[in-house]
C-alpha cells in the first residue's frame, strides 16, 4: 500500500501558482494539492476547474488557522509576501517551498534559513531553471571536461517586450522587488553559482528603457568567481535580436546554444508532466553546438544532443525530502549566496562601481 500522499497548501494563483508550481505538485507522487489560496474570484474559479477537488481559501490566514491538515506550503504570491508568509508558516510548523527569490535581501533569507533550522523544518526555493533542458545539458558537458576549463560563461534571458504589462513586476515601488535583476536575474544568477561555485566581484549595468517603465527591464552583470571563471549575464525585455541563451568559452571547445527550454510553453498551454514521453524534449534543429573555431551560425561544430528538461524533477525531491529525509534540492542559504550577488549588482548599478564580496 502506498503511503498517504503530503498535503500542500498552495498560496497565489496568479502566474507562478497556476502555470507552475499547482500542475507539479498535482503530478508529483507522493503530493497532493490539498488547498489553494486567492482572494480572485475568477482565479477561485480557475482553480477549482483545473482542480476539482482543491479546497479554495480567500487568505493566507484562513489557510494557516488549518496549519495541522497540512504537510507543505508553498508561497507563489508577490515577492513582498515572501518573507513574512515563510515566518508565518515556519512558526505553525509547516515546511514551506518559497517561489524565488526568497526574500529582498540576503541578510533576510539567513534569517529565514535560521528560523527552519531552529524548527527543524525544510525551507526550499524554487529554482525550476535548474532543471532547463540546456542547463542540464551544460552540466553534462562540464562534469565530462567537454570544454576543458571553463573560462567564460555567457548566459542570456532576453525577451522583446517593447510595451509594460504594469503590476507588481514592473512597480517602481522598492518595497514590491520588482524589475528584471531580481525576476529573471534570480534564475541567471543561479545557474552561474551552481555552475562555477562563489563570485569574488559584481559590476552591473541596469537601465530602464520603455517608455513608462517604473524600474529596471535591460539588465547586465559581470561576475567574477573565486575559480577565475568570468560569468557575463543579460536579462532584458528589450532585445530585438535575441541572442544565445547560452555561449561557454573553454580551453578545449565551446558550446553554444539557442532557444528556451520549452517547459514553461508547455505549461501554459495546458500540458502536464506525464501526458506523453516527450516532457522536455526539443527537436534536433534546436541542439546547441560544439566546437572550436567554427561558427555555430553556419553549422560548425557538432549538435549536442539535449538532456530533456526535467521540472518535475524539483517537487519530487521536495517530497522525498519531507517523507524520506532526501536532500533539499535548493537551500536557503544557496539563494542567499544568489541575494548576495543581486543586492551588489544593484548597488554597482547604482553607484557605477565594482563591488567586491
Amino acid at each position: 500500500m502506498s503511503a498517504t500522499p503530503l498535503r500542500v497548501g498552495l498560496v497565489g494563483y496568479g502566474l507562478a501558482g497556476s502555470v507552475f508550481h499547482a500542475p507539479l505538485i498535482a503530478t508529483t507522487e507522493g503530493l497532493t494539492l490539498d488547498t489553494v489560496v486567492t482572494s480572485n474570484p475568477e482565479r477561485q474559479r480557475q482553480a477549482r476547474a483545473e482542480h476539482p477537488d482543491v479546497r479554495v481559501a480567500a487568505s493566507p490566514d484562513e489557510l494557516l488557522a488549518r496549519a495541522g491538515d497540512l504537510d507543505l506550503l508553498v508561497v507563489a504570491s508577490p515577492n513582498k509576501t515572501h518573507v513574512p508568509l515563510a515566518t508565518a508558516a515556519l512558526k505553525a510548523g509547516l515546511p514551506v517551498v518559497v517561489d524565488k527569490p526568497l526574500a529582498g535581501t540576503a541578510a533576510e533569507a539567513r534569517e529565514l534559513a535560521a528560523l527552519a533550522e531552529e524548527r527543524g523544518l525544510l525551507l526550499s526555493v524554487f529554482q525550476n531553471r535548474r532543471w532547463d533542458n540546456d542547463f542540464l545539458t551544460l552540466r553534462r558537458l562540464l562534469e565530462d571536461g567537454e570544454l576543458g576549463d571553463v573560462w567564460r560563461f555567457e548566459s542570456r534571458f532576453e525577451r522583446w517586450r517593447p510595451q509594460t504589462k504594469g503590476g507588481w513586476r514592473e512597480s517602481g515601488d522598492p518595497a514590491e522587488i520588482g524589475g528584471l535583476l531580481y525576476d529573471l536575474g534570480s534564475h541567471v544568477v543561479d545557474q552561474a553559482l551552481v555552475l562555477f561555485g562563489p563570485v569574488t566581484q559584481v559590476y552591473a549595468e541596469a537601465d530602464v528603457r520603455r517608455p513608462g517603465a517604473e524600474t529596471d527591464d535591460d539588465t547586465f552583470l559581470a561576475l567574477t568567481h573565486a575559480n577565475g571563471v568570468r560569468s557575463h549575464l543579460y536579462v532584458s525585455a528589450t532585445t530585438a535580436q535575441l541572442g544565445p541563451r547560452f555561449r561557454v568559452l573553454g580551453s578545449k571547445a565551446g558550446y553554444v546554444k539557442h532557444g528556451l527550454d520549452p517547459q514553461e510553453a508547455a505549461l501554459r498551454e495546458g500540458r502536464r508532466p506525464g501526458d506523453g514521453a516527450d516532457w522536455g524534449t526539443e527537436p534536433e534543429e534546436l541542439y546547441g553546438r560544439l566546437g572550436a573555431g567554427e561558427s555555430p551560425v553556419t553549422g560548425g561544430g557538432s549538435p549536442v544532443p539535449t538532456v530533456p528538461g526535467d521540472y518535475p524533477a524539483y517537487y519530487a525531491a521536495v517530497a522525498a525530502a519531507l517523507r524520506d529525509g532526501g536532500p533539499n534540492p535548493v537551500t536557503a542559504l544557496e539563494a542567499a549566496a544568489a541575494l548576495d550577488v543581486l543586492e551588489a549588482a544593484r548597488r554597482s548599478a547604482r553607484d557605477g562601481v565594482t563591488v567586491t564580496l
